[in-house]
């Protein structure tokens, strides 16, 4: 079992950045891939990054790679997720989701969420 909470989202303008935390429970974290996945009022959830348990593989949204840099710390249970040149259109609920084994892009493949951190970008 793995329990995930997100933080460090909140308001910012156009252009700014933020950082993401989510931080995870378990002692095999490093076990397991985690994603960062966002949705906006009336849209469906999107795929955002991975990142493998070892970080040696990282996927990125076309949306966002450039943008955002995701990175983490087994030894602290932390993954991160920076954003930079944030745009009104990032604003969202963000998430973080671990599943054991490779990281994805799709959001069925992860088993567990945390409750999401929101993100409003303003212009």
């Amino acid at each position: 079992q793995v329990q995930l909470v997100e933080s460090g989202g909140g308001l910012v303008q156009a252009g700014g950045s933020l950082r993401l935390s989510c931080a995870a429970s378990g002692r095999t974290f490093s076990s397991y891939a985690v994603g960062w996945f966002r949705q906006a009022p009336g849209k469906e959830r999107e795929f955002v990054a991975a990142i493998s348990g070892s970080t040696d593989i990282i996927y990125y949204s076309g949306s966002v790679k450039g943008r955002f840099t995701i990175s983490r710390d087994n030894a602290k249970n932390l993954v991160y997720l920076q954003m930079n040149s944030l745009k009104p259109e990032d604003t969202a609920a963000y998430y973080c989701a671990a599943r054991w084994g490779g990281s994805s892009s799709n959001t069925g493949a992860y088993n567990y969420w945390g409750q999401g951190t929101q993100v409003t970008v303003s212009s």
